[in-house]
């Protein structure tokens, strides 16, 4: 079992910059590829992006690819995600998630556990 809880969320202008934390409890966070998702109203989860039990391996959606980088910290159970030149657009509900480390970086499928989500909202 492992527990997640993002953080660092807020309101940030168009081409401003926001870094959020997933931290994660429980057991064996190494054993975890995390995921980012996020959720505008009215519209279906996106996926956002990846990053493998050893942070050495990473996957971007073609919607953030260059503007949001994922990154972890094994020794504080956290992944981060920095998010840079942030357009309205990038408003949204966001998640992370955990999957087993053998999936596929690439597939939004296969995760099994979810924190909560932080707001992030970017005006224009």
């Amino acid at each position: 079992q492992v527990q997640l809880v993002e953080s660092g969320g807020g309101l940030v202008q168009a081409g401003g910059s926001l870094r959020l934390s997933c931290a994660a409890s429980g057991r064996s966070f190494s054993n975890y590829a995390i995921g980012w998702f996020r959720q505008a109203p009215g519209q279906e989860r996106q996926f956002a992006g990846s990053i493998g039990w050893s942070g050495v391996t990473t996957y971007y959606a073609d919607s953030v690819k260059g503007r949001f980088t994922i990154s972890r910290d094994n020794g504080k159970n956290t992944v981060y995600l920095q998010m840079n030149h942030l357009e309205p657009e990038d408003t949204a509900v966001y998640y992370c998630a955990a999957k087993r480390w053998d999936k596929s970086l690439a597939s939004s499928d296969d995760y099994v556990y979810w924190g909560q989500g932080t707001q992030v909202t970017v005006s224009s």
